[in-house]
């Protein structure tokens, strides 16, 4: 586990960068946080990194969206679930094929998502800074993507 500090929204889309440098497709990043702790901008700064031109917004009320970068990206936002039954996983099962996917509130999908690799939390610390925990069962690919990080970004 790492815990990084960051004191604005750039600092967390550099971070998010760094992560971003290691993923392949069929990596799964969870990003969980309370409303407004900077879940989106984390994923945003992630999909700028990986080549995604267009603009990354949440998908709260669509579930998910898909973006074209360096390789395909799904973006999915659980906040709306309780639980995910069979008939919804069935509908988002699509967005995990052959893409990178970031999950905001996977709490939802606990036990329905496949392997994470990274598991990414975010905490106000104040109005404009976050503490910033990444966790990974991969410690070599944790060290790498955030290797000489600075602790407070």
């Amino acid at each position: 586990m790492v815990q990084l500090t960051s004191s604005s929204v750039e600092e967390t889309e550099r971070l998010a960068a760094r992560l971003a440098s290691v993923l392949v497709p069929n990596d799964v990043v969870t990003v969980a946080g309370e409303l407004g702790s900077g879940k989106t901008t984390f994923i945003r700064g992630a999909c700028r990194a990986l080549g995604v031109g267009a603009p990354v917004t949440s998908p709260t009320f669509t579930i998910g969206h898909r973006y074209e970068g360096r390789s395909p990206i799904s973006h999915l936002d659980l906040y709306r679930f309780s639980g995910v039954s069979a008939a919804e996983w069935g509908d988002i099962e699509p967005y995990f094929e052959r893409s990178i996917v970031f999950v905001e509130w996977p709490e939802a999908a606990a036990g329905a998502l496949p392997p994470v690799r990274f598991s990414v939390g975010l905490e106000h610390l104040d109005a404009e800074s976050r503490l910033i925990t990444v966790e990974s069962s991969d410690r070599f690919l944790l060290e790498g993507a955030l290797r000489g990080a600075d602790a407070r970004l």
